[in-house]
């Protein structure tokens, strides 16, 4: 059993997401993020970084992980499944899950507070996050011309970067010119694990790129 500690967030949804593919049961444990339930002391003793998501592994003496990229990588080795055996395989895998982590995440994170959220409205920040989440949107696009998948097979690489993609709009960027990101996009909407996996948690809607609830 997996504990699953999560907020209705992109990087929630990356790891509910694959819980649901590979099948394993868990337990959700919603974070109020908003009482700062993340900064608790029990909280920080599964992650001391004290953001969404975590997990604890029941199964293996209720072993913590912590980053949500760290989780997936967990999980996929855990089960032998969403990620190859092989070594170049495998490190298509992370090189695509790593781009997702350290570009679109971070990027189309910081367009969507100056975007949505920021008090003042920076121009100049807006323009610049912008720029850069459409600059690495075509980058998937252009890489998914010839390919149904990041890397070979649906992997953990496809939920990472899908899981921040289709919120899109939340960054004020759209897919427009971006026909092979759009398929690939509505391809993984299709699948069944995908659409509960973005209904965890239940009661919670994060903003999709169609600003409709569906992607």
């Amino acid at each position: 059993m997996i504990d699953l500690y999560t907020a209705a967030t992109p990087n929630g949804h990356k790891i509910s997401i694959a819980l649901e593919e590979l099948g394993l049961p868990y337990t959700v444990h919603v974070i109020d993020m908003g009482k700062l339930e993340q900064k608790r002391p029990e909280f920080l003793h599964i992650n001391p970084n004290g953001r969404i998501p975590a997990i604890v592994d029941r199964e293996a003496g209720d072993f913590p992980v912590f980053e949500s990229g760290a989780i997936l990588i967990y999980l996929a080795e855990k089960t032998g499944r969403l990620m190859p055996a092989d070594m170049k395989g495998r490190s298509t895998v992370i090189q695509w899950l790593m781009f997702q982590m350290g570009g679109i995440g971070p990027m189309m994170g910081q367009a969507n507070v100056f975007f949505r959220y920021f008090p003042e409205k920076i121009q100049p920040a807006i323009d610049r996050y912008q720029t850069e989440v459409r600059r690495l949107l075509g980058v998937l696009d252009t890489h998914l011309a010839n390919r149904k998948y990041l890397a070979g097979d649906y992997s953990i690489a496809d939920i990472a970067n899908w899981s921040w993609v289709r919120t899109h709009n939340s960054s004020g960027v759209t897919l427009d010119g971006l026909p092979h990101l759009s398929r690939w996009v509505t391809q993984l909407a299709a699948r069944p694990a995908c659409q509960r996996g973005v209904a965890v948690p239940a009661g919670q809607e994060m903003p999709t790129g169609a600003g409709s609830g569906k992607v």
